[in-house]
């Protein structure tokens, strides 16, 4: 992983739609990266995978997986959002591990966990 960069943007400058696009973007470059937008979590790797976490409620959606975007929603206005969150999530030591709410589970090994995890915390 690249060094960490921080930028600050304005409000206007902030568009969750466009920082999905960003991380998609990157997942399908197989660049890995972590990125925080507020109290938001995306995250793209090597694999080419992407999603974007809520780490206060622990749920996540995927935008991209094995390079291919995915089908999801998010909508947002100036003033509010809201995203079509498609599965719970949790990071044990190097896994990742989704549940989905059909009761199916999965876990995931090679992604950047510490850096996700550490990124989560801030947020929350």
């Amino acid at each position: 992983m690249s060094k960490r960069k921080r930028r600050t943007l304005s409000r206007d400058q902030v568009s969750i739609t466009r920082e999905a696009d960003y991380i998609i973007g990157k997942a399908q470059q197989c660049d890995s990266r972590v990125v925080t937008l507020g109290s938001l979590v995306l995250f793209s790797t090597e694999t080419g995978d992407a999603w974007m976490l809520d780490p206060g409620d622990g749920l996540a959606l995927c935008l991209d997986r094995d390079g291919v975007k995915q089908d999801y929603t998010v909508l947002e206005t100036k003033t509010s959002f809201q995203i079509g969150w498609n599965a719970q999530y949790k990071i044990q030591d190097e896994l990742f591990v989704i549940a989905t709410p059909d009761g199916r589970s999965r876990a995931i090994f090679g992604y950047p966990t510490r850096e996700i995890a550490r990124a989560s915390a801030a947020q929350t």
